[in-house]
C-alpha cells in the first residue's frame, strides 16, 4: 500500500490558501466551540464532586464515567462513522450533547447535586464526543487538499490544545461563580457547532465502493486487522496507552493536591490554564516536526516527560507546577500532530473511522484505567506520594522505549499491503 494511493485529494490541481478554505474553516471553528464546551464539562465535573463530596473516590467514579466510552464505544463508533453520513452523525451528537448537559445545568441551578446524575451525563456527553471526534477527523482528509493536511491537522490540534487552555481554567472558575455555569456554557458552545454544521455544504466522505454493507462485526473487524497488521503502530498504541494512563493519574492527583494543600480551585485554574499554553506551542510546533519519524518523536518525548514528571515530586507552587504541567503539554501536542498525520496518511479513507477508533480505543481508552487507579491510589497514598509513583513509572517507560527495538521502525507500516 502506498501513500498515493491511500491519499485521495479533496480537490485536483493546485492548492489554494488553506486560510481560504470556507467549508474547512467552518468545520474548523464550529468545532472548536464543541471542543471547548467539552474540555469545560470535563474540568468541572471532578471539581464539583470533590469540593462537595470531599472523596476523592467519587470524583473517580465520575471521571470513570466520563471515560468510559473510550472504552466500550470507539470501535463501533468508528465503524459507524464509515459506515453513516459523517455529517448529519456530527449534527445528532451536538443536538444530543446540548441536552445532556443541559440537564445538569437545570438540575445545578435548582440545588441538586447527585453523583449518579452527573456519572450518567458524563457518560453520555462523552459516548457522543466519541462519534463526533472520529467523525470530524475522517472529514478534514475530504475537506482539504492533500498538500494543506499537514497543516490542517496542526490547525486541529492547536485548536485541541486551546480549548484545553480556556477550557479546563474556564470551567473551574465558572463552577466558582455558581455551579451551573458551566454546563450552561457547554449548552450554548453545542448549540453554536451545530449551525457551523449546517452551513457547511461539500461531503464529509469519499463515494463509497462495494455493492452491500458489511455487518458490524466484520466492519469492526476489518479495522482491527489493518491496525494489527502494522508492528510499529502497534508499538506506538502500546506506547500511548501507558502514557495516557500515568497523564489521568497525574491529573486527578493534582485537583487532589491544591485541596490538600489548602488552595482554593483558582490554583487549579493557574495549573490547567498555563500547561494549556504550553498544548497550543506544541501543536502549532508539531507541524515543523514532520521530517521526524514518528519513532524518535515518541523516544523523546517520553523521557522529556519523565524529567518533568519527576520534578513534579518536589513543587508545590501553583505557577511552577502550571510551567512543568505545560512542557509536558507542549510534547504531548507535537506527538499528536506527528501521529495523527502519519495515521491519516497511511489509511484508507473507507478506514479511517475504524482504524482512528482503534488507536483510541488502545490509547486514549486506558485514561479510564487511569481514572479507576487514580481514586484507589489517592484515597491510599494522597496526592505527594501518587505522583512520585507516576514520575518513576514514566522513567522506566523511557528507558524500555530508548532500549528497546519497537519504536524504531515505521517505514514498513507505510509501504505494507
Amino acid at each position: 500500500m502506498t501513500l498515493a494511493r491511500d491519499v485521495a485529494p479533496a480537490e485536483s490541481g493546485p492548492a489554494g490558501p488553506l486560510r481560504k478554505n470556507r467549508q474547512f474553516l467552518l468545520l474548523w471553528s464550529g468545532a472548536g466551540m464543541s471542543f471547548l464546551g467539552a474540555r469545560v464539562t470535563a474540568a468541572a465535573y471532578p471539581v464539583i464532586v470533590l469540593w462537595h463530596t470531599d472523596s476523592p473516590l467519587a470524583m473517580s467514579v465520575v471521571s470513570f464515567a466520563a471515560l468510559l466510552p473510550l472504552l466500550l464505544i470507539q470501535l463501533p463508533a468508528g465503524a459507524f462513522v464509515d459506515r453513516w453520513d459523517r455529517r448529519r452523525l456530527m449534527m445528532a451528537c451536538e443536538v444530543g450533547r446540548l441536552l445532556a448537559v443541559g440537564s445538569v445545568a437545570v438540575a445545578l441551578a435548582a440545588g441538586r447535586i447527585s453523583v449518579p446524575h452527573l456519572a450518567v451525563v458524563a457518560f453520555a456527553e462523552a459516548s457522543l464526543t466519541v462519534f463526533y471526534r472520529l467523525a470530524e477527523r475522517g472529514a478534514v482528509r475530504n475537506l482539504v487538499h492533500r498538500d494543506h493536511l499537514s497543516a490542517a491537522l496542526s490547525q486541529n490540534e492547536a485548536r485541541g490544545r486551546a480549548a484545553g487552555l480556556l477550557g479546563q481554567p474556564g470551567g473551574i472558575l465558572l463552577q466558582t461563580l455558581t455551579r451551573w455555569a458551566p454546563f450552561a456554557f457547554s449548552s450554548a458552545a453545542y448549540l453554536l457547532s451545530l449551525f457551523s454544521l449546517l452551513l457547511i455544504r461539500k461531503d464529509f466522505q469519499g463515494a463509497r465502493t462495494g455493492s452491500a454493507k458489511k455487518r458490524l462485526r466484520s466492519e469492526v473487524a476489518d479495522g482491527l486487522r489493518w491496525l494489527w497488521a502494522r508492528p510499529f503502530l502497534r508499538a506506538v498504541l502500546v506506547s500511548i496507552a501507558v502514557t495516557n494512563i500515568l497523564f489521568q493519574l497525574l491529573g486527578m492527583a493534582m485537583i487532589v493536591l491544591v485541596k490538600e494543600e489548602g488552595q482554593s480551585s483558582a490554583s487549579l485554574a493557574i495549573i490547567f490554564g498555563i500547561s494549556g499554553a504550553g498544548g497550543v506551542i506544541g501543536a502549532l510546533a508539531g507541524g515543523r516536526l514532520r521530517r521526524l519519524s514518528l519513532g524518535s518523536v515518541m523516544i523523546g518525548g517520553i523521557a522529556v516527560w519523565a524529567v518533568l514528571m519527576g520534578a513534579m515530586s518536589f513543587v508545590r507552587d501553583p505557577f511552577a507546577l502550571g510551567g512543568l504541567y505545560a512542557g509536558a503539554a507542549a510534547v504531548g501536542a507535537a506527538f499528536n500532530v506527528v501521529a495523527a498525520v502519519y495515521q491519516v496518511r497511511i489509511t484508507p479513507d473507507e478506514l479511517q473511522g475504524r482504524v482512528a477508533a482503534t488507536g483510541a480505543l488502545i490509547g486514549s481508552g486506558s485514561s479510564s484505567i487511569g481514572a479507576l487507579l487514580g481514586g484507589l491510589l489517592l484515597a491510599a497514598w494522597g496526592a505527594g506520594q501518587t505522583i512520585s509513583v507516576i514520575g518513576g513509572a514514566m522513567a522506566l517507560l523511557a528507558v524500555i522505549a530508548a532500549v528497546g527495538p519497537a519504536l524504531k521502525g515505521g517505514h514498513a507500516d507505510e509501504t505494507s499491503a
